[in-house]
């Protein structure tokens, strides 16, 4: 039979091998664990509820209790405390057992009963010591009761003002004698911390830890409120009794046990904005010797973490560590002229660095008035968003005022003088207390250099300091020494496995670098001052090792770093990262000026500026963006030998004369030029060309003397005759447009506009041509004024570049500079006299500068004034349009990659003259030539004879050029060419001239029969100046 039951009965399989018992035990251990843990809970809920019922009924009872003991109380001694006498402050009275008992600073007759008990006890202390109010004769057997009582009575004083200090707040700075309540309770609280009382360690102690400090700021917090007009003068009640407070700290024979430093006074007092101003004599007191350097020390232990030591910011645009660093940094001028202050020192630039980092960079305003002090915006990260901070003015003024030149005078001596590295003779690794307070040093003024205006303190750190000597000593032990490491370890600021090279070099080459736009020929080259030639080559070695390092082998910085303006966001998100990022900027810019000190008179090789491992590779990644390699040659080129960046100069300008070719195939542009008015003519023509076109190819024909065209067509040889003849007609002196120095070196004429009516019209097209020269590969023969070419690289001329334009001026500065007198007796003035083309006038140096006579104080002003006027002002219109005529076609970075020596070889080349034997290796032979023709052996010998002004001419007519390639001939384009011309060699054919196809760089040459025919018909063609018509 069928089954036909119900199926839903059927029997359930637990596909994982558990039985239905297995299950139920589960469930049924489940069950017990959450009823058990259920009982728990409600057993610890009603537990709690006894305890809070309990203490309830206890803060209840003792309630009641007060209120009883305050009646007996006013009962005895009255509501006026007047049945109070001395005997009732004895240990044996109950006065004060009960006035401690049920005293609440909140209840208006406590508070009245306090200040009463208060003016009882200062009367009485006028007849006799407070020590027998207290204690009749025998202190030690009742020491611990009396110490208790008094503890807790001078915490009744600062209670009661703490809980009533809004409605006290304008007693709070009245003078002593006014019998306010606050100034009475004030007063009694410093009778019983007299430092002189047997109990007065016990009760500071009891006070501290009852957060004392706390309180003082809630109370002169409230002060905020009172119109107080200007700093106070005389010592008040308030700041006396915290001044008391303060200073018991660290006092022998303190016992006081270390509190939180959340509450101790650098946490909640010195975070007060502007606290000197409300309390001067506090400062004096915290300056004085081992006080402010027991609270720097403090302070460095946990200065870190800031954010959980520090009080709520009393505003968003008035943070607690601002408020900190600002009162801090006015008080540490007073602690640096202390003797024996050099651990003080280096807590507090540890301090002071942390803090730093926070802040963003202070702009003054240009008056310096308070009212028009703006503050500076600044960026900060919150939950992953820019939130924008913005500090008080007020405050930025306090912190850009307190950091004066005085101030980081007196720091920078106590940190760095008097060490033994200030003797170039020392010998051996600096030793662990040199290197933490250099590495202090450094970091501090490292984070100082990026929020403060640098030419407000690099003067002082420049020549009032040794600085400089002292950290060149210092870096030159690491290095002969292989110490950098220590600096690493012992500086708070630099991650332990960070090279120890960084934070001094950071310091270094800004600040030397500085010195250096200052320090004449003179001392640099002669007296060898601020350094030594040797080491000025030693330093080399050391910063482009540091560079290479930081560059090619370990670059660490993120490449969104900016060099300006001053990106402090990164600098707070990347500290290390930003820290590097300086030092190859700053250092690569002192590395560029000691290139040009060199340049000017070579006191090392200039391999020595070059690193080691450039190589192939590097050329090939150098040109391709986002590279290591085009970084270096964007920071620092000068690592990078000449012959390679001028290979990757001519790979740029090869680049992008094809990417013009690919847009526009054809020539569109062509020149009809008269050579007798081949500039006139140039003019019109070259400034009608849009900037597009200057990059094409331009044909030029041109037109002789009688009207008529010459003979020949244009494959680039003409181009290259016309832009010769142009740049030498434009740059002659007789021209009007440019001057030249003492050593026949070009610079524009400053009086250029009483000469031509359209003379920034010309200089503008003189850049052009000056551009499409560079940018065809053309050599023209212009030698600029190395003042003149930094105007190319948009660079400022120093008083050391003097010398070049006029060297008689240079000599008069120069004995100002050294002049051991009185000034002021030389009657000079700030103004400068120009004479140009018979015209006299006279310009002020500053507004106001004919009444402002040259003393010894401001000399060196006027000096470096004059020399800006002469060097930069004069010349800046012309320069301006020269550059922007010449950026038209060459781009600001690809010559930023050269100094101005280097600039000037890719303008003219070598001065050295032609290198025969590389042309040589370099030439092509055609017709029949070869190069073992004795016709070729003959001509090689008759050019070797020639003159160095004849080979140009040769080289000129035959390549249009009278320069050779840069790079050697190996480059010219097409390869230079002898072609024999006139197939036979008879009379008729050897009595031509040789020719030339400038276009092609080809000689066509007879096979003369003699050196003496070849010498005389090849002289007679390149000195025919017949144009092309020869040809």
């Amino acid at each position: 039979m069928f089954f036909s039951g119900d199926s839903s009965t059927r029997k359930r399989v637990d596909l994982g091998g558990r039985s239905s018992k297995e299950r139920d035990r589960k469930k049924l251990v489940e069950q017990t664990r959450f009823e058990r843990n259920r009982r728990l809970l409600l057993r610890q809920q009603m537990s709690a509820a006894l305890k809070i019922q309990k203490c309830f009924r206890g803060r209840k009872l003792v309630e009641a209790e007060r209120s009883i003991v305050r009646e007996r109380f006013f009962t005895t001694y009255g509501k006026q405390c007047q049945n109070v006498d001395r005997q009732s402050f004895g240990p044996d009275s109950d006065f004060l057992r009960q006035l401690l008992f049920f005293f609440n600073p909140k209840n208006v007759a406590d508070f009245c009963v306090l200040v009463e008990i208060c003016q009882l006890l200062q009367k009485f202390i006028q007849d006799n010591d407070i020590l027998s109010l207290f204690v009749s004769t025998d202190y030690p057997s009742k020491k611990a009761l009396v110490n208790y009582r008094v503890k807790k009575f001078a915490l009744a004083c600062i209670q009661a003002i703490y809980e009533n200090r809004i409605q006290l707040k304008d007693q709070l700075m009245a003078s002593k004698n006014s019998g306010a309540p606050a100034i009475v309770l004030l007063e009694t609280l410093q009778l019983l911390i007299d430092h002189r009382l047997p109990w007065a360690c016990n009760t500071v102690s009891y006070l501290l830890q009852g957060n004392i400090f706390s309180m003082f700021r809630n109370i002169i917090l409230t002060l905020k409120e009172v119109n107080i007009q200007g700093p106070v003068d005389d010592l008040s009640s308030l700041e006396h009794s915290l001044a008391l407070i303060m200073s018991h700290v660290g006092q022998t024979p303190c016992i006081c046990p270390n509190v939180d430093r959340s509450w101790s006074f650098s946490s909640q007092i010195l975070t007060i904005p502007f606290l000197w101003r409300l309390f001067p004599h506090l400062r004096e007191t915290f300056a004085a010797p081992g006080l402010s350097q027991q609270y720097f020390h403090q302070m460095a232990l946990c200065v870190k973490n800031h954010k959980n030591v520090l009080p709520e910011d009393i505003s968003i645009n008035l943070p607690g560590f601002a408020c900190l660093l600002g009162n801090i940094l006015e008080a540490a001028a007073a602690t640096f002229s202390q003797p024996e202050s050099l651990d003080m020192a280096v807590d507090f630039a540890t301090v002071a660095t942390f803090l730093l980092e926070a802040i963003p960079p202070i702009k003054p305003s240009n008056d310096g008035g308070k009212q028009n002090f703006n503050a500076y915006e600044d960026e900060m990260l919150v939950d992953g968003e820019l939130v924008e901070k913005v500090l008080n003015g007020d405050l930025e003024l306090q912190i850009y005022n307190a950091m004066d030149p005085h101030f980081l005078l007196q720091f920078t001596n106590v940190l760095l003088g008097g060490f033994t590295l200030a003797n170039s003779s020392y010998k051996g690794g600096p030793n662990d207390k040199e290197a933490a307070s250099v590495g202090a040093a450094c970091a501090f003024l490292h984070l100082t250099f990026n929020i403060l205006p640098l030419e407000r303190i690099m003067t002082v750190l420049a020549y009032r300091t040794e600085l400089v000597l002292v950290l060149w000593n210092f870096m030159k032990c690491c290095h002969e020494n292989s110490k950098w490491s220590s600096l690493s370890k012992l500086s708070g600021y630099l991650p332990e496995d960070a090279p120890g090279w960084l934070l001094p070099l950071a310091v270094f080459c800004p600040v030397y670098k500085h010195m250096l736009t200052i320090v004449d020929n003179e001392e640099f080259y002669e007296q060898e001052k601020p350094l030594r030639l040797d080491d000025i080559r030693c330093l080399i070695v050391i910063i482009r090792q540091a560079l290479w390092q930081l560059l090619w082998l370990n670059p660490a910085a993120p490449p969104n770093f900016s060099k300006a303006p001053i990106d402090t966001f990164a600098m707070k998100k990347h500290p290390l990262e930003f820290l590097q990022h300086r030092v190859c900027v700053t250092a690569s810019e002192l590395l560029s000026q000691l290139q040009d000190w060199n340049n000017r008179r070579q006191f090392t090789p200039p391999c020595d500026f070059h690193a080691d491992g450039v190589n192939d590779f590097f050329i090939s990644q150098a040109t391709a963006e986002n590279t290591k390699a085009n970084d270096i040659l964007k920071i620092a080129p000068f690592l990078v030998p000449f012959t390679s960046r001028a290979k990757i100069f001519a790979s740029q300008l090869v680049a992008a004369r094809e990417r013009n070719v690919s847009h526009v195939p054809f020539v569109r542009s062509r020149f009809r030029v008269r050579r007798d008015h081949i500039l006139e003519d140039a003019f019109s023509q070259l400034n009608a060309l849009t900037e597009e076109d200057l990059r094409g190819r331009i044909r030029v024909t041109f037109i002789n003397e009688f009207g008529a065209e010459e003979a020949g067509i244009d494959g680039g040889g003409i181009f290259k005759d016309f832009m010769e003849n142009v740049t030498r007609a434009a740059f002659d002196v007789q021209y009007g447009l440019f001057k030249e120095t003492a050593d026949h070196l070009l610079y524009p004429n400053p009086g250029s506009g009483l000469v031509h009516e359209q003379h920034l019209q010309f200089f503008h097209f003189l850049g052009t041509v000056l551009a499409k020269a560079m940018f065809e590969g053309i050599l023209v023969d212009i030698p600029f004024a190395t003042f003149f070419l930094s105007k190319l690289k948009q660079k400022y001329n120093y008083l050391n570049d003097l010398p070049s334009l006029d060297p008689e001026l240079y000599r008069h500065l120069i004995f100002l500079k050294r002049y051991e007198g009185d000034i002021s007796g030389l009657e000079l003035y700030f103004v400068i006299d120009n004479n140009e083309y018979g015209e006299q006038t006279e310009e002020e140096l500053l507004p106001g500068g004919r009444n402002l006579r040259v003393t010894n104080e401001n000399v060196i002003t006027f000096i470096h004034l004059v020399a800006n006027h002469r060097l930069n002002f004069q010349i800046r219109q012309q320069s301006s349009y020269f550059l922007r005529g010449f950026q038209q076609l060459i781009q600001k970075e690809w010559i930023d990659m050269f100094n101005e020596h280097e600039l000037q070889l890719l303008i003219s080349g070598s001065v050295d003259g032609i290198d025969l034997d590389d042309l040589r290796a370099h030439t092509n032979y055609a017709g029949g030539y070869h190069q073992d023709h004795y016709v070729i052996e003959m001509f090689w010998e008759v050019i070797k004879c020639f003159s160095l002004e004849n080979q140009r001419k040769l080289l000129k007519f035959v390549t249009g050029c009278s320069r050779g390639p840069l790079l050697g001939f190996k480059h010219l384009e097409p390869l230079f060419c002898i072609q024999r011309a006139a197939g036979s060699a008879s009379e008729e054919a050897l009595d031509r001239l040789p020719t030339a196809a400038t276009c092609m760089n080809l000689l066509k040459l007879p096979p003369y029969r003699s050196k003496e025919q070849m010498e005389q018909k090849l002289l007679y063609a390149i000195s025919a100046a017949a144009g092309f018509d020869l040809s």
